[in-house]
């Protein structure tokens, strides 16, 4: 419970963290164990962003007040065995160090913990970057962290303190200018980080490339530990792919190799520097991620903020730095809305975005591995950008099973087990049956279960490639971006006019009525189809208007959809058809049932009465067994 004591004259306000965040601080410091080092990267990183914050608050906020030698200073007290990280940058009030330093995102907690039990050793560092969660890191080292910090505009200063082990206490402090002191008490067996060349080796290894100098207390002096140098400034050829990668895992907070570094300085109608990653991993959001850019907009190398959106949300995966000269330095958040310079790097970076990725993509393994990280934001851009729609397609890749008939004919079952492969639209057209218009997908929830869908069957029968698209998004972009190269993208559920009606000798139709009359407003109609070679059943959509999935999706929403319920085609070749022919209506009506639900259950859909249709099955096997 949160309680309060008295400590002399002051007061000292104890609080409780959440049963989530104590399970957390326990992840962190034994699971992690073997990465300690990182902490004071973590530490120092906070620090600096703590400096530059307060720099471009000032600008315009005279209360806040400039600094003019903001520094990173790193103290380390071997007879106390304690270190101190000291910034002057923007600070924190009581309720920040409470909000900051006592809480995190229960979903967020869990999360991580699911994560961390997943995870190799070698891809547990990664995860402190990825969950927001570096500043208790330090307890990975440090039995006893203190906080103490005075807000840029205030007079007040307060000191956060915890063991880590369930509690933290707020209690008022001093502190004659603003910015934030954390001292660490050191465990025993954490001392050499109380050891300078240490310190200085840690920070040269993670945060050589942080632009606020970092200083260690050595002999009496404050001795620099960083370069401290805008990376992105210095000719692309004086770059070092280690030193680039360097800046890239201090920037994400990451420990990968980006899969791309994009380099390079504009010149023209804007001017600017600007060094761009594709990370080389999928980061992992516990909760669904912001959709919006959070590249670093720099001014003079002064940052400015990474809130200007300088790249569209379908390439928010991209980190990076762009860099102007052509904006002023008291630049104010209003002024970056309206000002045209950043509608000029926002087409200059999303332009250079899309073309190293229309390079790489050249290579279909290598681009594989972008393409499975980052592949469905970057759909997105199909259904919300216009603009960059036509530029997008062609990077699209899909799972595809190439039709038998192209492949030479393949064991009965084959064909389902195949490993879909990636193609391109360009490729699915570069390889389409003369006469053939139209570019066919089926979309779904795996694409492994749709390489079974007895939807292609008919597709397969006449050696027609279909794309198997199994991103929540599928079920929307195609519709917007309508056709490529000239053929117009349609879902097989929809394709029942190309495929054409059963070739039967018999009249079906006192079957299909008798059907459609047991099914009633389930489906909107019930007819013969040419389509299906194995199965008895499939469902199909009408030729216009939504398709299966997106029928499914509204349906789950609650909102209906146009056009009714959907068709249930049946194939009357099919033995089981044929013998229902020759039955009457009572037999036809339960059978309809069934053959409903397990066309329901062949396209990824829970039958309407689950317990019914179980019921009917069972009584069935246990005709077959009388």
């Amino acid at each position: 419970m949160d309680g309060q004591e008295q400590a002399g004259t002051a007061t000292v306000e104890r609080h409780e963290f959440g049963a989530e965040v104590g399970r957390l601080l326990d992840l962190v410091v034994h699971a992690l164990y073997s990465e300690r080092e990182i902490f004071l990267r973590e530490l120092v990183a906070n620090a600096a962003d703590a400096t530059d914050r307060r720099r471009f608050e000032a600008l315009t906020d005279p209360s806040i007040g400039a600094v003019d030698s903001p520094a990173v200073r790193i103290v380390p007290d071997k007879p106390g065995r304690q270190l101190l990280i000291a910034d002057s940058g923007i600070g924190m009030s009581r309720e920040e160090l409470a909000q900051n330093l006592g809480t995190i995102a229960r979903s967020g907690t869990r999360a991580f913990g699911h994560k961390l039990a997943e995870a190799k050793p070698e891809e547990r560092p990664s995860l402190i970057g990825q969950f927001g969660v570096g500043f208790y890191a330090a307890f990975m080292v440090a039995e006893r962290v203190e906080v103490t910090s005075r807000r840029a505009g205030s007079d007040e200063a307060w000191t956060w303190a915890s063991d880590g082990a369930g509690s933290y206490t707020l209690a008022p402090a001093e502190r004659e200018t603003p910015g934030t002191d954390i001292v660490l008490h050191l465990k025993p067996d954490a001392e050499e980080y109380l050891d300078p060349d240490r310190i200085e080796a840690v920070v040269r290894k993670w945060a050589d490339h942080i632009t606020v100098p970092i200083t260690i207390a050595r002999d009496g002096r404050d001795i620099a530990a960083n370069e401290g140098t805008a990376l992105w400034r210095r000719p692309k050829a004086e770059v070092s792919e280690a030193d680039a990668n360097a800046f890239y895992r201090h920037l994400g907070h990451m420990f990968d190799t980006p899969w791309a570094t994009i380099h390079w300085r504009a010149e023209g109608t804007v001017e600017f520097y600007a060094m761009l990653f594709v990370p080389g991993s999928k980061p992992f959001e516990p909760v669904e991620g912001e959709r919006r850019s959070r590249v670093r907009l720099h001014v003079r190398r002064m940052f400015i903020t990474d809130e200007a959106d300088l790249l569209p949300p379908w390439l928010r995966f991209v980190q990076g730095v762009i860099d102007t000269e052509d904006l002023p330095l008291n630049v104010s958040r209003e002024m970056l809305q309206a000002t045209p310079v950043l509608a000029r790097l926002r087409r200059a970076a999303t332009g250079r975005v899309l073309s190293e990725l229309k390079t790489r993509a050249k290579d279909a393994a290598d681009y594989a591995a972008f393409w499975t990280n980052f592949g469905s934001v970057l759909k997105e851009g199909v259904w919300d950008d216009a603009e960059h729609r036509a530029e997008i397609a062609p990077l699209l890749r899909f799972r595809s099973l190439r039709a038998p008939a192209e492949e030479g004919a393949p064991a009965e079952g084959e064909s389902a087990k195949r490993t879909p492969e990636w193609v391109s639209l360009a490729e699915y057209v570069a390889r389409m049956h003369e006469g053939q218009d139209t570019i066919w997908y089926l979309v779904g929830d795996d694409a492994a279960a749709l390489a079974a869908s007895p939807q292609l069957e008919g597709m397969r029968a006449k050696g027609i490639e279909v794309l198997l698209l199994d991103d929540p998004i599928d079920s929307f972009w195609p519709e917007r971006l309508d056709s490529f190269e000239g053929r117009k993208l349609r879902s097989v559920t929809q394709a029942a006019a190309e495929l054409g009606g059963a070739a039967t000798a018999e009249d079906v139709s006192v079957l299909t009525a008798a059907m459609k009359e047991a099914l009633g407003d389930r489906v909107s109609d019930v007819r013969a189809t040419g389509r299906l070679t194995d199965s008895a059943v499939v469902l199909a959509a009408a030729a216009h208007g939504p398709d299966l999935q997106m029928q499914r999706l509204l349906r789950r929403s609650g909102r209906g959809f146009p056009g009714g319920a959907p068709v249930l085609e049946i194939n009357p070749g099919h033995r089981l058809l044929q013998g229902l022919l020759k039955r009457d209506k009572s037999v036809i009506a339960a059978a309809s049932e069934t053959l409903f639900d397990l066309a329901c259950i062949q396209d990824g859909e829970l039958p309407s009465d689950p317990t019914g249709f179980a019921k009917r099955v069972t009584a069935m096997l246990a005709d077959r067994l009388d």
